[in-house]
């Protein structure tokens, strides 16, 4: 597309559609990243003991932290390779499954081996964190091995992928992985958008690659490399987990992805020219004890941004910061763009769900607090009394929300905390539910359950 007023129809046809009666195509559901969805028919109570409410179940490997995506009739979801469906395939790899959405019929996988240079930049057996992109029969996702794919969604027709393209960002740029690459991609009119992963090295020394980018752009058709940025350079604090977000604002498609040395930043969506900056750590804190980094994916809505900082699960909980930037201003507008701050959030990997004035978030901690999203007012906090990796989901006036002690509560989306309904998955949900098609789908360690209500 090369005209400006098409370009922004575009955008304004990702950004404005409501996705949710249908697919839920990407980590999001739509570039601006909401995790709100208008969905009707969504069951509020289920029990996968007795079935009630379960459409169908689907095995997975023994770990499970990729988020599911739903689109042309088919569910996606990243996974491990314990056991190895195809013998063929044995060993530690990362998994990309693909379901049928209407029975859970398995249709095809993408596996890939680990890195040779083992846990430092690819974690042993966690499987596939990258969440897919979809658009028509093509798929986008990041894998273990610092690799932007693009596959064909019909498979090569023997329960393997057809690969269509492969961008290796160690390979092509230098990239040194922290742990392992985990970002979901976002597209614009032909580009495929993702961060990279490059961090620190396995002792947190040093980073061993602080010329390489932390986002790349490649073309959708060619996979090869549009733009580049590299804003972080050596200050890498850790790793870099933060997946881009995308929406036109201040008449400017932007990108807007935190980044690991705790910044938040947007880039020009077609070129990768910086157009602002955000530090979202007070300027006396010091790393790691009050100083975070970001994992959270960030939203963006109405002309704002809205993010939380946190550090890797594993260090624990700690003090965080929830902020409302002003996305229409430009260059380094930590105090200029500042609209709120809410401190009383621990540090996080969720993103926020925003809806009818209300915005949601899930800490490390265990805790789901609903805020006034103009004010950043709390309204209520829900003790899960365990941890959070997942995102809250709002659905229809509801808040559906996993934790690792295998949980799961469903709350009214209310500015009173209203309680409806708490169930147990059978083990752990590291994962986002998920709705599409009046469904909701929803990972477990080792099963994708499809909840739908019966009549």
């Amino acid at each position: 597309m090369k005209r400006l007023t098409l370009l922004c129809c575009t955008v304004c046809l990702l950004l404005a559609g409501d996705p949710t009666a249908h697919d839920w195509p990407m980590w999001g559901g739509t570039a601006d990243r909401n995790m709100v969805s208008s969905m009707s028919g969504a069951p509020a109570t289920w029990d996968i003991k007795t079935g009630k409410n379960v459409k169908w179940v689907a095995k997975l490997g023994s770990q499970t932290y990729g988020n599911p995506v739903v689109a042309g009739g088919q569910v996606y979801v990243g996974t491990n390779n314990d056991p190895p469906r195809n013998p063929a395939e044995a060993g530690d790899r990362s998994v990309l499954m693909c379901f049928r959405e209407s029975d859970g019929a398995f249709l095809w996988q993408h596996t890939n081996p680990k890195l040779a240079s083992g846990g430092a930049q690819d974690w042993p057996e966690i499987g596939l964190c990258s969440s897919p992109l979809v658009e028509a029969d093509r798929l986008y996702y990041v894998t273990n091995r610092c690799e932007l794919v693009c596959l064909d969604t019909h498979g090569d027709g023997k329960g393997g992928a057809k690969v269509i393209w492969k961008f290796d960002m160690i390979k092509e740029l230098g990239v040194s992985p922290r742990n392992q690459a985990n970002s979901s991609p976002v597209a614009l009119d032909h580009l495929v958008i993702a961060g990279t992963g490059n961090g620190q090295d396995e002792n947190r020394q040093h980073v061993p690659a602080p010329k390489a980018p932390s986002m790349v752009a490649i073309d959708k058709k060619t996979g090869k490399l549009v733009w580049q940025v590299n804003s972080v350079g050596s200050k890498i604090l850790d790793g870099q987990w933060s997946s881009p977000a995308v929406a036109t604002v201040g008449g400017a498609a932007q990108v807007v992805i935190g980044e690991g040395d705790g910044w938040v930043r947007s880039y020009e969506a077609l070129n990768g020219a910086k157009l602002w900056e955000f530090d979202t750590n007070p300027k006396n804190a010091v790393w790691p004890k009050t100083r975070n980094e970001i994992l959270a994916t960030p939203v963006i809505w109405q002309n704002k941004v809205y993010i939380a900082n946190g550090q890797d699960p594993e260090a624990g909980s700690g003090p965080a910061h929830l902020y409302a930037i002003d996305a229409t201003q430009r260059g380094d507008i930590t105090i200029s763009g500042r609209l709120w701050d809410y401190d009383k959030v621990m540090r996080t990997i969720s993103t926020v769900a925003i809806d009818r004035g209300l915005l949601f978030i899930a800490d490390l901690a265990g805790f789901l607090h609903c805020l006034d999203v103009n004010t950043g007012k709390p309204y209520w906090t829900h003790d899960l009394l365990s941890k959070v990796w997942a995102s809250p989901m709002v659905i229809a006036g509801r808040v559906y929300l996993g934790d690792e002690d295998g949980d799961m509560v469903v709350m009214e989306a209310a500015r009173e905390k209203k309680p409806i309904f708490q169930t147990n998955m059978g083990s752990n949900v590291y994962s986002t539910v998920v709705p599409a098609d009046g469904t909701l789908f929803v990972t477990n360690r080792s099963q994708l359950f499809a909840l739908a209500a019966k009549p």
